[in-house]
């Protein structure tokens, strides 16, 4: 019953996920990183990677914001306060790099990896490009590595751009699954399935932590 149900919702254009409104989530975050190396220059050592810039969307501010390296203790105290992080394979990759950079273990901090809902869906990985242009209706605009390359050239406007639109097509995966309770995504038929998904926040609003102080 339930998948005839989930099917049912995708007889629709996708891009009307882009037309409505979500109840406002006041303390949530989506966050994206760039770095400056590549799984290759660490040789897979995570404490070796460096963070570029790191773009987050704040729900309390309606706000996109990006972060350079040298201006990260600025962000550690709002992602402290927040209800919750919100990104794409971010428990897996984004946090534990920024990690390299924070006095606590910001794994420990309420949040919600897309990715992470989709495999337990699935029993598999699928990547935000695909979902996103099944879901929403259009892909990212470049790639990490790209982004990588263009730090070598010093071109940081060029990353930071890259990083933020990352975010708004994580924010926009995220509103639709939270709307709708289901993603999508092409199979190799080029059909279109659907992700059963439960995004609403269910954990009582954690009390404000502050780890970036030495007590």
């Amino acid at each position: 019953m339930r998948v005839r149900v989930l099917l049912w919702r995708f007889d629709f254009d996708p891009i009307a996920s882009l037309r409505y409104t979500v109840p406002r989530m006041k303390h949530e975050v989506v966050l994206d990183i760039e770095t400056q190396n590549s799984f290759a220059d660490v040789e897979n050592d995570y404490t070796k990677f460096k963070i570029s810039v790191v773009g987050v969307y704040f729900y309390e501010t309606n706000t996109f914001e990006v972060f350079e390296e040298h201006e990260l203790s600025r962000l550690w105290a709002r992602l402290e306060r927040c209800d919750r992080v919100i990104g794409y394979n971010s428990r897996s990759f984004d946090l534990p790099i920024m990690n390299n950079y924070y006095a606590g273990d910001l794994l420990k901090l309420p949040q919600l990896d897309i990715l992470e809902e989709i495999q337990k869906a699935l029993g598999f990985r699928l990547k935000l490009d695909d979902v996103a242009a099944a879901s929403v209706g259009h892909r990212k605009t470049g790639h990490g590595l790209q982004a990588i390359e263009w730090w070598k050239q010093g071109e940081v406007d060029k990353i930071k751009q890259y990083c933020l639109d990352d975010v708004r097509v994580t924010k926009e995966v995220y509103e639709y699954g939270l709307k709708y309770q289901a993603l999508a995504f092409e199979d190799r038929s080029g059909e279109r399935k659907a992700i059963p998904v439960d995004f609403a926040l269910k954990i009582a609003p954690q009390p404000v932590i502050n780890l970036t102080m030495p007590f």
